[in-house]
């Protein structure tokens, strides 16, 4: 025989050896494990704020999309200046705000001090990104 299987043989014997041993002393009463009772109020306020501090400094990449198109290289390549892609989205629609390319919200376009915006129309909740993970 090789080295695996009188690893196997070995392993075997152990569990064996476990399972006669659990039978044996199934007669005996079991006690309950002794477990400090956990509760959510233990943490206190301040020690979240400074979990909370943490992560707020951390980047995260925002992107609005109006929307997407498929096209083939051939027509890519016959684009130029004045072209127009139609993309699946109709005009007046809601834009995607993603974060991290994950859905978050959807918004329109607004244009502030000459500089385009995102005004956030509808904000998706943590449990519908969740299931959308599934």
């Amino acid at each position: 025989m090789n080295d695996t299987t009188d690893n196997n043989d070995d392993v075997g014997d152990d569990w064996a050896a476990a399972m006669n041993e659990q039978a044996e002393s199934e007669g005996a009463d079991a006690a309950p494990a002794d477990f400090q009772n956990l509760q959510a109020d233990t943490v206190s306020a301040s020690a979240m704020e400074e979990n909370i501090e943490m992560i707020l400094d951390i980047p995260v990449t925002v992107s609005v999309e109006i929307g997407r198109s498929k096209i083939n290289i051939r027509n890519l390549l016959k684009l130029n200046q004045g072209s127009v892609v139609e993309l699946d989205r109709l005009a007046g629609e809601p834009m995607d705000v993603i974060v991290n390319g994950t859905l978050i919200a959807h918004g329109e376009v607004v244009v502030v001090n000459e500089k385009f915006g995102v005004r956030l129309t509808d904000v998706i909740s943590a449990t519908e990104r969740v299931k959308k993970l599934k």
